[in-house]
């Protein structure tokens, strides 16, 4: 069976690029091999900021109505294709159908908003500042951004960021994740069929290579970047050396605080779909629980675990399951799966109970996908390894709080703070959360505290390291700079 092997997006064009060699993308599920990408050069990422670069000059003149338009388009041809696409998500990353789908809903989504711009890049005018004077503030794109894409979301995560520096009038080039590049594939021959004018958009496939050499070069103004928070230490230190705007979004230990008063069973099924969609490989999967009372602690321990052991673990595009809203499909490689199994034996070892052993699940006809089952620790302590670290797996570790307080202190200590929520009906409670707690989305009876396209993206401490959060209206001040114009006109002598 021969194996597709993909190209690079060049100047509106389709290319071969000069390269270090192929590496084999795999369907997690099955093992298979279904593509090569290239490894490209330097070289070829230069060349695609240089294409970048001189399209800058026409596409910042374009009148925002007409940059829109392209958008519009490509948002037409996203509904199109909108399944087969969402399928091509499933099958090189593994999640299920649904959160497929989902996740190519809110690509969509951020489409959409970015059609917009008219309105979102919009300035400010002052009338009379002083004596006949007037002020005023013009938003104008600033030249060619990158973006490096991580493998959890290959769909959706280019999204929060490319649209709307397109539409704000920026130039761009996108370095999908080497593990799951096929998405982007796809969705780059929608982007050509919309008719962006040569350069203005451009994809280079490859490893860090590709996103050192992105930030290296000075034509690139900005840089974009979503994985784990040492990498996005590393970028935003380079980014910050040279002077470019830049956007380290790094990890996270999402926390569910279950109170007393929680509606428990619309809990269990909510915090399901938190821990284990996408196998917990998501920067707002919930994958820390703490219960506030010994009774919640011990109503939730039985009936988490019992639930999870119902969790559908399977190919998540084998027919017989591809529908269902809870399957679990792999994790994304044998070297996650090796980390993830590390840090079981970790927790095991500092003394924390296994309550649910998900490490020898097999899926028959599926022996080298890299599956794993729903894994819960209880009697967790906070600073143990298994709490203080991202796991990016179906692990789950539960402790107890004697308080709110306790709780709130608890999660205030933790490094990351990228999302956390609260179960509960009490108005002064989850009133008290959202002011205290230091993440930054926050949740009341939410277990995904994601918010829509329209609203800011992004996490606080480690878990965010950038002033300006992805998505939205926010994100317009990363992708142009303001000038102040301070006028007067003196009358005409007659």
């Amino acid at each position: 069976m021969s194996v597709s092997k993909l190209k690079n997006y060049l100047n509106g064009q389709w290319v071969d690029p000069p390269n270090a060699g192929w590496l084999d993308v795999e369907n997690p599920s099955t093992g298979e091999v279904i593509a090569q990408v290239p490894l490209s050069t330097a070289e070829a990422v230069d060349q695609a900021i240089e294409s970048a670069a001189e399209a800058f000059t026409g596409w910042s003149r374009t009148p925002v109505a007409r940059r829109c338009e392209r958008l519009f388009k490509l948002a037409n041809l996203m509904q199109e294709q909108f399944e087969e696409v969402s399928r091509g998500v499933t099958e090189e990353m593994g999640k299920s159908l649904p959160d497929a789908r989902a996740e190519m809903k809110r690509a969509l989504e951020n489409v959409e908003v970015a059609c917009g711009m008219a309105t979102l890049q919009q300035g400010d005018k002052l009338i009379g500042g002083a004596v006949d004077i007037d002020g005023e503030v013009l938003r104008v794109p600033v030249g060619v951004f990158g973006m490096i894409a991580p493998f959890n979301f290959p769909a959706m995560v280019p999204f929060w960021f490319m649209p709307y520096a397109l539409a704000a009038g920026n130039t761009y080039v996108l370095k999908p994740s080497e593990v799951v590049p096929f998405s982007q594939q796809r969705i780059f021959e929608l982007i050509d069929r919309a008719g962006f004018p040569p350069g203005v958009v451009n994809m280079v496939n490859g490893d860090k290579v590709v996103g050192e050499a992105l930030i290296a070069n000075p034509k690139v103004k900005g840089v974009s970047s979503v994985g784990a928070t040492a990498t996005a230490r590393v970028i935003a230190e380079a980014c910050a050396k040279q002077g470019k705007r830049c956007q380290a979004f790094g990890g996270a230990k999402n926390y569910l605080v279950v109170m007393p008063d929680a509606k428990i069973d619309q809990v269990i099924r909510n915090m399901l779909t938190s821990c284990y969609g996408c196998a917990g490989q998501r920067c707002m999967a919930a994958s820390a629980i703490a219960c506030v009372g010994d009774a919640t602690y011990q109503t939730v321990i039985d009936q988490f675990v019992a639930a999870s052991k119902e969790v559908i673990v399977a190919d998540p595009l084998d027919p017989a399951v591809a529908d269902e809203p809870m399957v679990m499909g792999p994790v994304i490689s044998a070297k996650s799966k090796q980390r993830i199994l590390d840090l079981i034996e970790t927790g095991i070892k500092e003394g924390a109970t296994l309550a649910l052993d998900g490490r020898y699940i097999t899926i028959p006809s599926r022996e080298a996908g890299h599956y794993l089952g729903p894994t819960v620790f209880t009697d967790v302590e906070p600073g143990m390894t298994i709490e203080r670290t991202e796991i990016f797996g179906p692990v789950v570790v539960i402790t107890k709080c004697n308080s709110l307080d306790h709780a709130i202190s608890v999660l205030n200590s933790h490094h990351y703070g990228n999302g956390a929520s609260i179960y509960t009906q009490n108005g002064h409670y989850a009133r008290r959360f959202k002011l205290e707690v230091d993440y930054g989305m926050i949740g009341i009876n939410i277990g995904i505290p994601a918010p829509v396209a329209c609203l800011p993206f992004g996490g606080m401490k480690a878990s965010c390291l950038a002033d300006i959060k992805a998505q939205g209206k926010e994100i317009i001040n990363f992708y142009t700079d303001r000038k102040i114009i301070t006028e007067r006109y003196w009358p005409e002598e007659e």
